[in-house]
Formats: C-alpha cells, sequence, structure tokens
C-alpha cells in the first residue's frame, strides 16, 4: 500500500509499476523461487529501501527492475516501457541512459584510473568524449575525490572506491538508482558518507531503491522500508517514515 498525500516531498506518480513477478532458478534438480508473486509501486522521486535476509529476494528484485535479469513470468513497467516486451538491445539502452547502479563490491575496473571507471558508464550512452571527461571529473569532484582522479582501485581506500562507483551510477543522471548493499563493506563512517550522497541525490528529485541489510541505514535515510521474506515483499504501516 502506497500511503496517501504527500511525504519527503514527492507525490503519488508512479514510477515503476511491479506485477506478479516471479522469478524461478534451477539447480540441479531443484527449483528455487527466488520471487513469488512480487507486487510493488514504486513512486518517483522517493527513497525506498529493502531489507531482509540473505536470500530473501532482494538482490534478485533489484536486478530485474535494473534488467539485468529476466523474470520467469510477471510484469516491470517503467517509463521506458515493459522491460518483459524489451529485446536484448532495447534493454542493453534502458540500462545505459536510465539506470545507474551501485554494487556492493564497487566492481571497478583494476586497470583503470577512477575517472576512467567513470567515464564508461557515458561512453556505454554515447556521450562525446569531451563531455565525458569534464562530467566525470566534476561528479568526483564533488564527491571528494579532485585529488584520486588519476588513481587506480588499488589506491583507494574501500570508501573511496565505492564514492568512485557511486559517481559511476550518478554521472549520467539516471532516472532510477539502483543500490544493492551499497555500505555492506564500510565502515560506519563511509556508510553514513555514501547514505547521505544517495539521500542528497534523492533531495534534488532522483529515485533510489536501495537493498541493505543495515536497518538503521534504511530507517534513517528512505522514506519508505519494506521487508522481504521468501521471495514476498511484507509491508505495513510501521514500515513507513514521514507521513
Amino acid at each position: 500500500m502506497i500511503p496517501e498525500g504527500k511525504y519527503n516531498g514527492i507525490d503519488n506518480n508512479p514510477l515503476i509499476t511491479v506485477s506478479g513477478l516471479t522469478r524461478y532458478y534451477h539447480l540441479g534438480a531443484s527449483e528455487v523461487h527466488a520471487l513469488e508473486g512480487v507486487d510493488l509501486t514504486v513512486l518517483r522521486g522517493e527513497f525506498l529501501s529493502i531489507v531482509g535476509a540473505s536470500g530473501s529476494g532482494k538482490s534478485t528484485l533489484l536486478n530485474l527492475i535494473g534488467g539485468l535479469d529476466t523474470a520467469t513470468s510477471g510484469d516491470i513497467e517503467t517509463p521506458a516501457g515493459r522491460l518483459n516486451e524489451m529485446t536484448s538491445k532495447e534493454l542493453a539502452y534502458y540500462r545505459a541512459h536510465s539506470i545507474g547502479m551501485i554494487f556492493q563490491s564497487f566492481n571497478l575496473i583494476p586497470h583503470r584510473t577512477a575517472l576512467s571507471n567513470v567515464e564508461l558508464a557515458l561512453m556505454f550512452n554515447g556521450t562525446p568524449y569531451n563531455e565525458r571527461y569534464e562530467k566525470s571529473a566534476a561528479i568526483l569532484t564533488r564527491l571528494g575525490l579532485a585529488d584520486r582522479l588519476h588513481h587506480r582501485p588499488d589506491d583507494l581506500s574501500g570508501g573511496e572506491q565505492q564514492r568512485v562507483a557511486v559517481s559511476r551510477a550518478l554521472v549520467k543522471n539516471p532516472e532510477i538508482l539502483l543500490a544493492d548493499e551499497p555500505t555492506g563493506n564500510l565502515d560506519k563512517e563511509n556508510s553514513t558518507a555514501i547514505a547521505e550522497i544517495l539521500s542528497d541525490w534523492n533531495r534534488s528529485g532522483g529515485t533510489v531503491i536501495m537493498v541493505t541489510h543495515n536497518i538503521d541505514l534504511a530507517y534513517d535515510y528512505s522514506g519508505r522500508v519494506l521487508k522481504m521474506d521468501y521471495g514476498r515483499i511484507i509491508e505495513s504501516p510501521e514500515s513507513l517514515k514521514g507521513v
């Protein structure tokens, strides 16, 4: 249930609608039900957190919304169209232009500099070279990495690497930012710094969906918190903040 009225400065304008979503995997002779008929509406401009135990389906749901995986059944409606009806080429375009994604493991390319890692996000969506450099340098500087532009990941701390990863996700100004355990490998200080960056981006109008084990972080920074269990979403009035 989406709360009526406004909270966190947003209104009830749906951005993503998930209907009857299932995802089944085959592991040998066994069938794993990662998602079981998930229904979800994400509002434009909200900061939504999804919490739950490992294996509850959180990351699977995020990957499906991000176009990184395909559903067994069900539908995901986005501003770009229905994901289940898209070709692989259309999904690649959707990921390159509409989605920014942050992972727990950073997923930086080791032999590339911080600047080059961020530029890749713009290379894939066809941004001209000069503009790629300017935008990438600007976002890294904004996130406090002006003196780390030409450092490779091995020369950066964990917090710095995640800020590079966040920069890579934000540099193309995506319509939807998906964060999969973005603070999972960070200490409390760096976790708070990353959460503040996501919150700032959300306050500027961006939509954030974050998967996290850190329940305190979820409640401190999100407008809405959902729990997943055994491939299903559990939502209660107590999970809503600032309504």
